[in-house]
């Protein structure tokens, strides 16, 4: 058995609240280089000591083979609610070979993982395939998913209980067409159609299923929209996670989806009134029944029995007594539609209907719902939530048939009572000049781009309580999860070089409520501006018209970021040494769409990504550098996140994307190249990819591709200082010398290219490549002339700009090469930046200026914003000792 020592105890803590119900949790813990082996296990303690059974895999590794980063799983009690589901208790072997019991001063972490035999699960989840479906047993549900054929969840049983059955994915496409009387909206109706389904991973204590195929039309043989579903099963609990992806592969011009979900069947017993639907409000829930007891001669003993049931009682009736009362319950009307609809970020609204011919009654209005529904009858029911429900509008929850055998649950992630989405461009030409939109060009087309949603089904035997269905929507919406300390991710140099805040002088404490300040201004900022919806949620504005007091929304490059500057790593760092939650959800939500949205998944431009614009997919720019891995990986190491990691996987080739579209195309005509690239920021992306495709998978091929690329820089005249245009090869990787100074050397550090070198370093240990990467910084600032001068005029043309994009790099420099002079410089550069000035006091709008009063800093840039923060995150480690006093 390994002996422990103090150091090797991880501590974990919740990201956030605890977990109010038995939850299942996957999280990620980074190793220093040599720690821990691939074949040693993990065991987990709660904080009183105790052993829980935890399930265990790598994620990544270093290149002498210990484990980078592990992944985690594990179903953990919640606090408890009044009426909430039954406690899930850890159990399992408690084996003297186990974890041991931690010492007293462990005990403020939640939990604490170290070496050592894990415990046994006192439940397992079991896999069992046949030809037709894969079907998992939770030990509280079993669930049956189809291997093709549109029925994707065949049934879930609780017990001996069917919950639900055909499980289908649903679409509607819109076409517009001319007619005498002006447009006319056709609709055609289509369901998912599965084509393969695989176990992705399996037990003890998590499985996880993957199902693919194409939406098919109910009338006619067209296949479209292709579709990715992940289902997660954990030991034990009555519940499982659903992650839908949806590719578009359709014309903007004839194919808009109108509709777009999943729907579910559910028995229903009972009389009906005893069947209940509960729908979430701003605070509370929507209570009704098909057949509720509210009459026109409704009180004494009835009021009370219509309170009871209202509250989810069953409710019985003499035959004899009640009669008169019965026979007025007969005549009432039968409500057997309900639906809410998120149709705005700010307003929904519920509705009912007795039957199709007659019409919608609204029943109440709000603000915002959390997004979760239940119905059921006597025999239980299912609850379904949705994560940002809101957030993602237009979305709905509808629940029909609640008067027959069958009722219909569907999850609306576009809902049809909204518009239809409109994905055209929001021009026919560009507007090179006048909005900076990249080239001239026309490739505005969302053709390849996706969409991710999620949400989480749950199985009742009879009707939740309110507390209980407000836990579930908090669950849903914010997965629980469990964090390392912000010491230990430092400790362990995760993700490179940063540091931790300091606060022990004026100037520190400035520089980090500076930083904090940033971070909050743009959480305000969402909500002010209202950056919500299906397309936009996750991204920020690119930079600020203090005229019309908005951000430049309708001027081409100037609109939505689309990681430009790399706000993701921003955001990801600020969360690394903090442990904040909102900012993890900021990061979380930013990665989730500019992963997606913002990158071509299939079609001409997979691999590569649309740079900012109005439309998210507007820019004629498709660059490796919007969807390269160094911007998503944070996301995975720290969830282990399956879609992100296809992702990944999806970006590695990128740079073959490039033969026939050179990022250089429209300043190199072809030549006897392959193709153009960047040192900085193209072969900066792929080398990102093949970073992360190394040490995920020690695949040495692309290990080779970045040793080759890394050399051929060696070699050339002036190392990294060269080009930074090259000629390039995807099929052998090598870079190929294009000239001393042929472009502009900003782009190559700003957008992500240092992030990711440094971490780099940290693996190949190439003194070489990190005197490479110091003499960049060393020469960045230098004089024109002096450049000239070290390059015998062979450097002396192109601008060497915007010295706060490149401070961290420049910081680097100073350090490795121990230059105080440089390191002075840095710190001008970071505590003179002139448009952060204003970033802890914005100036406030009132009403009348604008829409409704907003706050405002006239200067504000997300470039400066994102690459300010991460420079100066980088340089208060590289460059503490030298930073000034006052």
């Amino acid at each position: 058995m390994t002996i422990l020592t103090e150091t090797s105890f991880v501590k974990l803590a919740w990201l956030g609240n605890k977990a109010t119900l038995p939850v299942g949790v996957t999280w990620g813990i980074p190793w220093k280089e040599g720690e821990l082996r691939r074949d040693e296990p993990i065991a987990l303690a709660d904080a009183a000591g105790r052993q829980v059974p935890v399930q265990s895999w790598p994620t990544a590794y270093w290149p002498d083979g210990s484990v980078k980063w592990s992944a985690h799983a594990a179903v953990l009690p919640g606090s408890g609610v009044d009426g909430a589901m039954a406690a899930v208790t850890p159990g399992g072997d408690t084996g003297a070979a186990a974890a041991p019991i931690l010492s007293q001063d462990k005990r403020e972490a939640a939990f604490t993982a170290a070496k050592g035999r894990p415990a046994s699960p006192a439940l397992s989840v079991s896999v069992r395939e046949t030809d037709e479906y894969i079907e998992v047993n939770t030990g509280a549900i079993i669930c049956r998913l189809g291997k093709q054929g549109d029925a994707v969840i065949r049934a879930i049983y609780r017990g001996e209980e069917l919950a639900c059955s055909g499980g289908k994915l649903v679409c509607i496409r819109e076409e517009q067409l001319s007619g005498e009387g002006g447009r006319i909206y056709k609709e055609q109706d289509f369901v998912g159609s599965v084509t393969r389904a695989v176990v992705e991973q399996s037990g003890p204590i998590r499985v996880v299923i993957k199902v693919e195929g194409r939406h098919k039309a109910v009338k006619g043989s067209r296949m479209w929209l292709p579709f990715t579903l992940r289902f997660y099963f954990y030991a034990g609990l009555e519940s499982l996670r659903v992650v839908h992806t949806f590719v578009y592969d359709g014309n903007p011009h004839q194919d808009a989806v109108k509709g777009l979900g999943m729907t579910f069947s559910l028995p229903m017993s009972g009389p009906l009134y005893n069947r209940h639907v509960r729908f979430a409000g701003d605070t509370g829930f929507f209570s009704e029944s098909p057949k509720h007891l509210m009459t026109f001669r409704t009180n004494g003993k009835y009021e009370e029995l219509f309170r009871k049931q209202t509250a989810g009682e069953l409710i019985e009736f003499d035959p004899q007594e009640d009669e008169r009362f019965i026979g007025l319950l007969e005549d009432a009307a039968v409500w057997d539609d309900f639906k809410l609809i998120q149709s705005a970020p700010d307003y929904y609204e519920i509705a009912k209907r007795t039957q199709e011919t007659c019409c919608w009654l609204k029943s109440a209005s709000g603000n915002r719902s959390p997004g979760i529904a239940y119905a059921g009858g006597e025999n239980g029911g299912i609850a379904i939530g949705v994560r940002n429900f809101w957030r993602k509008y237009p979305s709905s929850l509808e629940l029909k048939h609640m008067s027959r055998d069958t009722a219909e649950a569907t999850v609306w992630f576009w809902s049809p009572d909204g518009r239809a989405m409109d994905l055209r461009h929001y021009d026919t030409k560009t507007h090179l000049l006048s909005s900076y939109e990249g080239f001239d060009e026309m490739r505005s087309t969302p053709y390849g781009v996706a969409n991710t949603s999620e949400f989480t089904l749950w199985s009742f035997a009879q009707t939740p309580s309110r507390e209980t269905l407000k836990a579930l929507a908090e669950t849903a919406d914010a997965p629980p999860l469990l964090v390392c300390e912000p010491e230990h991710y430092y400790d362990v140099k995760a993700f490179g070089i940063w540091s931790l805040p300091d606060r022990s002088t004026a100037v520190r404490a400035n520089l980090e409520d500076r930083l904090d300040a940033i971070v909050d201004f743009y959480k305000k900022e969402i909500e002010l501006r209202k950056w919500y919806g299906f397309w936009d949620y996750g991204d920020f504005m690119h930079s600020y018209d203090p005229t019309r007091h908005v951000w430049r929304y309708d001027v081409g490059g100037c609109a939505w970021q689309n990681t430009e500057l790399a706000p993701n790593m921003w955001l990801w760092y600020m969360f690394l040494r903090s442990g904040r939650e909102d900012v993890f959800r900021l990061a979380e939500a930013m990665t989730r769409h500019t992963s997606e949205v913002d990158v071509y998944h299939i079609g001409e431009y997979a691999g590569l990504g649309s740079r900012h614009n109005v439309v998210h997919w507007g820019c004629g720019c498709k660059e490796a550098r919007i969807g390269m891995a160094g911007l998503h990986r944070y996301y995975y190491y720290l969830t282990a996140d399956e879609r992100i990691g296809d992702i990944m996987n999806e970006v590695v080739d990128s740079d073959f994307t490039t033969v026939h579209l050179d990022p250089m195309r429209s300043y190199y005509p072809k030549d006897e190249f392959p193709t153009h690239a960047r040192i900085g920021p193209d072969w900066a992306a792929f080398s990102s990819n093949w970073m992360t495709r190394w040490e995920r998978f020690e695949d040495a091929q692309y290990r080779d591709k970045l040793l080759t690329g890394i050399g051929d820089i060696k070699n050339m005249p002036f190392k990294l200082l060269t080009g930074p245009v090259c000629g390039y090869d995807p099929k052998t990787g090598r870079l190929m010398h294009f000239g001393d100074d042929n472009w502009g050397r900003h782009l190559a550090i700003c957008m992500g290219g240092p992030q990711v070198w440094f971490e780099l370093a940290g693996m190949l240990k190439d003194p070489e490549w990190e005197d490479m990467m110091a003499e960049f910084g060393e020469f960045y600032l230098l004089p024109q002339e002096v450049k000239a001068e070290k390059t015998g005029g062979a450097i002396s043309k192109w601008d060497w700009g915007h010295p706060v994009l490149a401070a961290g790099i420049i910081a680097y420099g100073a350090s490795r090469r121990n230059n105080r002079e440089l390191a002075r410089q840095v710190w001008d550069i970071l505590l003179q930046e002139p448009t952060l000035g204003a970033i802890g006091a914005p100036e406030q709008i009132d009403g009348l200026q604008y829409v409704r009063p907003v706050q405002e800093i006239r200067s504000v840039s997300t470039n400066i914003a994102s690459q300010w923060s991460l420079n100066t995150i980088l340089s208060l480690e590289l460059l503490k000792d030298s930073l000034p006093e006052s």
